[in-house]
């Protein structure tokens, strides 16, 4: 992985001429803006009325929501760095890695309570205002951090342990996850949590939907509040999967190696990062914020600068 990852960081420095560089980053650059902008309005519209801020669901949404649109705003700047050239020192490298790896398990382990909140909402209706708390909700988004902060740490850890084997204090290609990926151990880490975490919000989704889906069949279960539900825990694997993007985006780069040019392949290398990178980030907003019918109306108008738009209601 290691050797493979640093291949395509070389490619990726060695880009065409200064033109075409500015021209990649503008491409880049404009719709990364654009989505900053609609993240963070809906961030701004999740924290604008109280039943957001007192209703758990919209807590953990925004706690999703923040560390998409944290991670957006650092993947342009690791790809603006690379595109431009830019040279820094392994010390502000591994600040940057590890300020972008914090947000980036953000999202995966709060996908791993955002179904379960759904589950209990289902299955549990009576006990779900003593279970999924304001309390609770919070104490939940305390442990996700500190587990992403762990894994910042440990990394931290092993980066310095063969930190004074590098010759030069400056990052010979660019900052990116690769260049403080020191060692085997490093990398089988990486592995491990990641795998972790994606499996463990994998098995979350899944259970809490086949819980929903019995639920649904009793007689006793709000029929409406089940299908929503289901259609939630849906969007939940949905958002799981584009978050899981980001991982392969190097591996569908590595049989290119072999059969296109450098050249195409640095304009493949773009576009998977348009798809696989940005365009995840930026769909939390338009997939919850559009569907949610309490959400949208809030959301509109504060997108149009709080001028009177029509807002369409859903009838379904």
């Amino acid at each position: 992985m290691t050797s493979t990852s640093q291949t395509l960081t070389n490619i990726t420095v060695q880009a065409p001429g200064l033109l075409e560089r500015v021209m990649i980053s503008t491409l880049t650059t404009l719709p990364t803006c654009v989505f900053l902008f609609i993240n963070s309005i809906m961030l701004f519209t999740l924290r604008s009325k109280p039943v957001f801020r007192e209703t758990c669901r919209y807590i953990l949404l925004y706690n999703l929501l923040f560390a998409d649109t944290v991670q957006l705003a650092q993947s342009q700047i690791h790809f603006l760095l690379a595109v431009l050239r830019i040279r820094i020192s392994y010390p502000v490298c591994a600040f940057l890695v590890g300020f972008t790896q914090l947000t980036a398990v953000i999202s995966p382990l709060t996908l791993v309570v955002m179904p379960l909140e759904r589950y209990v909402a289902v299955c549990y209706p009576l006990r779900h205002g003593t279970i999924i708390t304001i309390r609770n909700t919070g104490a939940a988004i305390i442990v996700i951090w500190a587990i992403s902060f762990l894994n910042i740490i440990i990394r931290t850890l092993l980066f310095l342990a063969l930190f004074e084997e590098l010759g030069d204090l400056e990052v010979k290609d660019f900052c990116g996850d690769i260049a403080i990926l020191l060692g085997s151990k490093s990398d089988h880490f990486d592995k491990a949590f990641t795998c972790i975490v994606f499996v463990a919000a994998g098995v979350a989704v899944i259970f809490s939907y086949i819980g929903v889906i019995v639920a649904a069949r009793s007689a006793s279960t709000d029929k409406a509040l089940a299908i929503k539900a289901r259609n939630t825990l849906l969007l939940n694997l949905f958002q799981l999967i584009l978050s899981l993007s980001s991982t392969i985006y190097n591996p569908l780069l590595v049989p290119l190696l072999m059969i296109v040019t450098r050249i195409v392949l640095v304009r493949i290398q773009n576009a998977f990062y348009l798809f696989f990178i940005i365009l995840p980030r930026c769909l939390t907003s338009l997939i919850y914020g559009l569907r949610d019918q309490t959400i949208r109306p809030v959301l509109i108008y504060h997108l149009c600068c709080q001028l009177k738009c029509p807002v369409v209601e859903d009838k379904g």
